[in-house]
């Protein structure tokens, strides 16, 4: 069993900076891969970000160079946001990979709320 919670989100201009967290509970392992998800109206659900449990990063092409994601330890994760945008409005969720290669063994948060105002 795995739980997770986001924090750390809320209203800023754009230009302006966000540092979202995610801590985990339960039976993570160090070889988990934790990501960072948003879902803005309209859209589907898209990665912003992921971090493997050796420190390997990935960013999608819309936020590289502006956002970092890193980890405490395989439990408390962040997303740093820099030079916020309007486009950057949405729902934020952490999502913790248990098994590569399937989603079957996906854990998510209740997410947390982005708005960046023009």
């Amino acid at each position: 069993q795995v739980q997770l919670v986001e924090s750390g989100g809320g209203l800023v201009q754009a230009g302006g900076s966000l540092r979202l967290s995610c801590a985990a509970s339960g039976s993570i392992f160090s070889n988990t891969v934790m990501g960072w998800y948003r879902q803005a109206p309209g859209k589907q659900r898209e990665l912003v970000a992921a971090i493997s449990g050796g420190g390997r990063t990935n960013y999608a092409d819309d936020v590289k160079g502006r956002f970092t994601i890193s980890r405490d330890n395989v439990k408390l994760g962040y997303l740093q946001m820099n030079s916020l945008k309007p486009e950057d409005t949405a729902v934020y969720y952490c999502n913790v990979k248990l098994v590569p290669g399937t989603s079957r063994y996906d854990y998510w948060g209740q997410g947390t709320q982005v708005t960046v105002s023009s």
